[in-house]
């Protein structure tokens, strides 16, 4: 007998479900489970009620260790480099590289050189105007992050954007480690270049394996979530993968898929 998670506490939804299916119910604070022999379609019922709906993976959530999060449009609504390239008036010329490069049709590497490229001669003042007035953590993601906290699971962004803000971010929800590209500055503009080595799909999966050595657990013992193309390797490697809101390309991917709701529905997976 599989469990499906119905990401909801709408029991109409379940009762209709459990009636076509012959489902049992079980309801939970914050989701309704269900009991069924049958093979069911899960993105037909994603499409029909406009909510998620996952299979129980077979997994034992109580190994958990380590939760990584992708930043820009996973744990925060915002392309970063795409508000800041507004500011220079060519926010359309570069979301539409973000785009098909999170789409996995560029390299990310050309595409993010090309973007940043694009930005130089811009005041650093802009950097703090788009983490003061446009980003913001996507629903669910500060109780998602208390929740990993209070249950000693530790917590960790990595993104193919800058360290301007994956370093604000974590200082102010509470996460352990954060990594990412370091923007070139001098006389208090961009330059046009980044700093080190580019933070790309293989980089986010060496940063996995990193903290998983540094605390002696096994790849098994990680929730990677992501949403576009170079976030895969990462997810390919982790114990469990979450598509948050994504690219159709990693929601075929991914073991969990949450397309309508915030990312505190990834805690429905570990109520007893």
């Amino acid at each position: 007998m599989k469990t499906i998670i119905q990401h909801s506490t709408d029991t109409q939804i379940a009762t209709q479900i459990a009636d076509t299916y012959h489902c049992k119910i079980k309801h939970y604070t914050s989701h309704i489970r269900l009991y069924t022999d049958h093979k069911i379609d899960l993105d037909v019922l994603r499409q029909t009620h406009l909510t998620d709906f996952n299979y129980l993976p077979i997994f034992d959530f109580s190994q958990i260790k380590l939760f990584v999060s992708d930043m820009d449009s996973t744990l925060i609504n915002i392309e970063c480099i795409d508000e800041i390239a507004d500011f220079a008036n060519i926010k359309p010329q570069v979301a539409a590289i973000t785009e098909r490069a999170m789409q996995g049709e560029l390299d990310f590497n050309a595409s993010l050189i090309e973007r940043v490229s694009l930005l130089k001669g811009l005041d650093i003042d802009v950097l703090d105007k788009v983490y003061t007035e446009r980003l913001q953590v996507n629903p669910g993601g500060k109780d998602l992050i208390k929740f990993f906290k209070d249950q000693g699971i530790r917590s960790a962004v990595v993104s193919g954007g800058f360290t301007y803000f994956t370093h604000r971010l974590a200082k102010d929800i509470g996460l352990d480690h954060d990594r990412a590209n370091e923007l070139d500055i001098e006389n208090n503009q961009l330059t046009g270049i980044t700093q080190g080595s580019i933070i790309n799909a293989t980089a986010k999966s060496e940063f996995v394996i990193e903290l998983c050595d540094q605390y002696q657990i096994s790849p098994n013992q990680v929730i990677v979530a992501g949403d576009g193309a170079n976030d895969l390797a990462m997810m390919s490697i982790a114990g469990l993968s979450v598509a948050y809101h994504a690219k159709p390309s990693v929601i075929k991917q991914a073991n969990i898929v949450i397309s309508f709701g915030g990312l505190d529905k990834i805690r429905d997976f570990f109520d007893e």
